[in-house]
């Protein structure tokens, strides 16, 4: 019997026991039909009780499955957090590398200045020259040199002299005693 039916014995089933005969002994057609009736009813909440108990089921089955699938996903993040831990740990140590890295290669960068500086100074030719009356050079010392050490050494140079750097030896003398002044 389908679901209007159940509730249609039912609700036959109710309105007699409200409304019930006034013989004082009940006849024996209306206890078969009320019994019948009270069959159906019954029928019909044992049937009800059964679609209840599969929908249980299936939702018990499907909690069971909730249940693994939440146990897989715990693993799953224990397993990512593992993997986190480890890649942070790695990730500090190749920055404590790259800080000493910076580190050596300014100490590189020093080091090759110095070594650019020292290979240019073995590499010079070197003149020094004396004997020549203070301030005799004036302002640019270059034009002075190359206008003289050609007369001096009676050679011509042809390219012109190239001069890297000239140095005076000592602090210029601005008196006319020859001593160096105080600054």
């Amino acid at each position: 019997m389908g679901k209007p039916a159940c509730q249609l014995l039912f609700s036959e089933a109710l309105r007699q026991q409200k409304h019930p005969s006034g013989e004082d002994s009940p006849s024996l057609p209306r206890a078969n039909m009320a019994d019948e009736t009270q069959g159906a009813t019954m029928d019909c909440i044992l049937q009800e009780i059964s679609a209840v108990s599969r929908k249980l089921e299936g939702m018990d089955n499907a909690m069971v499955a909730l249940t693994a699938e939440m146990r897989s996903m715990r693993l799953d993040i224990a397993g990512f957090q593992s993997q986190m831990s480890e890649l942070n740990q790695r990730v500090a140590m190749v920055e404590t590398q790259v800080a000493s890295w910076t580190d050596r290669d300014l100490e590189l960068s020093h080091l090759r200045s110095k070594l650019t500086d020292l290979e240019d100074r073995s590499r010079r030719n070197n003149v020094r020259l004396l004997g020549f009356p203070e301030g005799v050079e004036g302002a640019d010392i270059f034009s002075y040199l190359r206008d003289i050490l050609p007369k001096l050494t009676d050679i011509t140079f042809d390219p012109l002299l190239e001069f890297q750097r000239a140095h005076r030896l000592g602090p210029k003398r601005q008196d006319g005693n020859g001593r160096p002044t105080q600054s």
